[in-house]
């Protein structure tokens, strides 16, 4: 029987996960090898509070993304938030609706069904969720998440037939992982222009997936509770030298969920927004005193200069 390492070597994939994982050479157009990206800012005042922090903590904040949604803002709202984005060089970046978690469906809120969260179920859903992205981008929307595989390959068709912007940015969800080499391949295949991992991956299953594709890869160093709160401060260093280009993301352990917002929950997303950004300051921390004082690493071989 052929060797299943010979086998899946044939299809372009990476045998393993390294052992002793490789420096990314791979890196942003302006040659950076990692970004800061602030999720769950949830509307144009939240926002505005990770601009005001960002200055305060001196964090260099490169894209924003929000989880309730494109349908759940009005267009004045949207208006503020691209052009908030526009005025201080950050991306923001909106989900698409609607979902299944929101949908009439059970199977999406029972403990064994939440997989399927983050799809559209049914003819109706796919088409409402293209009408979503439509009219953000008519409002100068330029970058959208999704959650649903078969949504990534309708948006990239219509975006390369040019019923969709060109430089229509296509983030795929934390609620669509891409676990492994093979998964990431496909989803660069089907338009994703970034890949959102697992927040539990290791370093060396992150750098089996940087093997096989060349967009920014996303990755939480600090998740939320529901998606296992990991915390992963001191792994930065390693992070961003095997996966770069990379986002770097930030949300806050023990906190309350935000989806979907409003002004019942006001307060809470504001302070939730300021302390991410604070959180952010204390992973760029991390790496500052790595690159003068060099934690271990995987494979004992001399560190790399990393940037921003």
């Amino acid at each position: 029987m052929e060797d299943v390492g010979d086998t899946v070597a044939a299809l372009g994939l990476p045998v393993g996960d390294p052992a002793a994982a490789g420096t990314s050479p791979r890196t942003f157009d302006d040659g950076a090898q990692y970004r800061v990206e602030i999720p769950s800012v949830e509307g144009p005042e939240a926002l505005q509070a990770v601009i005001d922090t960002a200055d305060e903590y001196r964090v260099p904040v490169h894209r924003v993304s929000q989880g309730s949604g494109i349908m759940l803002q009005t267009d004045a709202e949207i208006d503020r938030m691209v052009a908030l984005g526009r005025q201080n060089g950050i991306e923001v970046c909106l989900f698409v609706g609607p979902r299944a978690s929101w949908d009439v469906g059970a199977q999406a809120r029972a403990d064994t069904g939440m997989v399927v969260g983050g799809s559209l179920r049914g003819a109706d859903q796919l088409a409402f969720g293209v009408e979503d992205v439509r009219r953000g981008c008519e409002l100068g929307l330029r970058s959208v998440l999704v959650g649903d595989l078969g949504q990534l390959w309708v948006l990239n068709e219509l975006r390369s037939r040019g019923a969709l912007p060109a430089d229509l940015v296509l983030k795929t969800s934390v609620t669509l992982p891409a676990a492994n080499p093979a998964t990431a391949r496909v989803l660069e295949g089907l338009g994703a222009t970034t890949i959102n991992l697992p927040v539990d991956l290791s370093v060396a299953q992150i750098a089996a997936i940087r093997e096989a594709v060349t967009v920014p890869l996303d990755m939480y160093i600090e998740a939320a509770d529901d998606f296992g709160g990991s915390v992963r401060y001191y792994e930065l260093p390693e992070i961003v030298r095997v996966a770069a280009p990379v986002y770097l993301k930030f949300t806050v352990r023990n906190a309350p969920g935000l989806y979907p917002a409003g002004g019942h929950l006001r307060e809470l997303v504001l302070s939730t927004a300021r302390e991410r950004v604070r959180r952010a300051a204390i992973g760029l921390g991390t790496l500052e005193r790595a690159a003068a004082r060099p934690f271990p690493r995987q494979d004992g071989t001399p560190p790399t200069e990393r940037s921003a």
